[in-house]
């Protein structure tokens, strides 16, 4: 074989050496690029199905009761006054006995300054207030049949009963430090029980 020959030889095999390592090389960078890590599905796009709505809770229905102080109406006559106080039945339980703490509590400040005043006396506290299926009994201390005179014993009285009467229907009777109140205050006012506008017709 001719020098020439061997030498062309050597040149051809050569290339083909190094086409095939560019081949290699060139199959082996697309197979990097085209697959990188573990193959996942595609992903659709899917509408989320949305939440039914809520029903939106109803507005919750103020409750008051009617507490009775006193008061002057247009032509400027006293008058038993009926005033407004909010009533939560989950926070204030029985309705007749947060209208009785209301009472003792006396007027507000804005109410006072309307003239609305009450002939309960300040030391008056409530001892308890039983509700029962068939009754109501209000306990209170001493001092609320204690100072005032007649009138104002009178005055007092008229805004227990009606303070009692407007907040239940059931039969209430006031109890003085435990006892059935019969006769009230120093003045012997007597008191026919259960509690009526009528009450101290006697």
């Amino acid at each position: 074989m001719r020098n020439n020959e061997k030498v062309f030889l050597g040149v051809t095999a050569v290339i083909m050496v190094a086409v095939c390592c560019v081949l290699g090389l060139r199959m082996f960078y697309h197979a990097d690029e085209t697959v990188s890590g573990p193959l996942t599905p595609v992903e659709e796009h899917e509408q989320t199905p949305s939440e039914p709505e809520k029903p939106q809770p109803k507005p919750v229905e103020k409750v008051y009761v009617n507490v009775f102080f006193i008061g002057q109406n247009a032509n400027k006559e006293e008058v038993y006054k009926a005033v407004n106080r909010e009533y939560d039945k989950d926070i204030d339980g029985s309705k007749i006995k947060f209208a009785i703490q209301a009472l003792i509590s006396g007027p507000k400040q804005d109410e006072k300054a309307k003239g609305v005043y009450s002939e309960i006396p300040a030391g008056t506290r409530i001892i308890s207030v039983t509700e029962s299926s068939d009754k109501v009994i209000i306990n209170l201390n001493s001092a609320f049949e204690n100072g005032g005179g007649t009138e104002s014993i009178y005055k007092r009285l008229y805004q227990l009963i009606k303070t009692a009467k407007r907040n239940t229907s059931k039969p209430v009777y006031l109890y003085i430090e435990g006892s059935k109140a019969e006769v009230i205050g120093g003045e012997g006012i007597m008191l026919t029980q259960p509690l009526n506008d009528n009450s101290l017709d006697g």
